[in-house]
């Protein structure tokens, strides 16, 4: 009997409220004038900076200890970086848009975000392809593919070299104080 009541109680009153607060942020969050591309970049935009974080440390796992599956793992997080790359970067231009309204913006600073952002992205997609081959010659229990975790990991370091100079260029747009001339 007690049991019903408690059940009853959280129907009738304390699920409702939860549901009309979940679908308040929810749609707030699909409505596009609270969303314009500047906040999109900015929701996506260090995925792919820390997914392939995630996946280097993976992988280096998976090399110390001689694990096919994490280093599957590790290409399969690669991956989810690429994807997430291919995100980001779609969101730019929108970002791009916004910003370029706002007073005190030097397009320079844009421009070279953007260049950086280019190399980085043209580095993960190397990546996610040897990272799609990696997992295939895993699979297949291939010769080469041991060869193809050091790939992999070489190519994650060159990454997150560009993910930091892509970053540090994206937060120099809008932080002064992080530029070198501090203006």
């Amino acid at each position: 009997m007690q049991f019903q009541i408690a059940s009853s109680y959280y129907l009738n009153n304390v699920r409702p409220r939860v549901t009309l607060a979940w679908s308040a942020v929810y749609t707030q969050t699909l409505n596009e004038e609270t969303m314009n591309g500047a906040h999109w970049h900015l929701v996506l935009n260090h995925l792919p900076i820390i997914i392939p974080m995630v996946g280097l440390l993976v992988m280096i796992g998976g090399l110390l200890t001689k694990s096919e599956i994490l280093k599957r793992a590790a290409y399969s997080i690669f991956i989810l970086g690429v994807i997430a790359a291919i995100a980001a970067f779609s969101t730019g231009e929108g970002a791009e848009e916004v910003v370029e309204e706002i007073q005190g913006i030097d397009e320079q600073l844009i421009k070279v975000h953007e260049e950086a952002a280019e190399v980085f992205a043209i580095i993960l997609y190397v990546l996610g392809a040897v990272s799609l081959i990696g997992l295939w010659a895993s699979w297949k229990e291939k010769s080469f593919s041991a060869l193809i975790s050091f790939v992999a990991v070489a190519l994650s370091l060159a990454g997150l070299f560009f993910a930091k100079q892509t970053g540090t260029t994206g937060g120099e747009i809008r932080h002064t104080e992080i530029r070198a001339d501090g203006i």
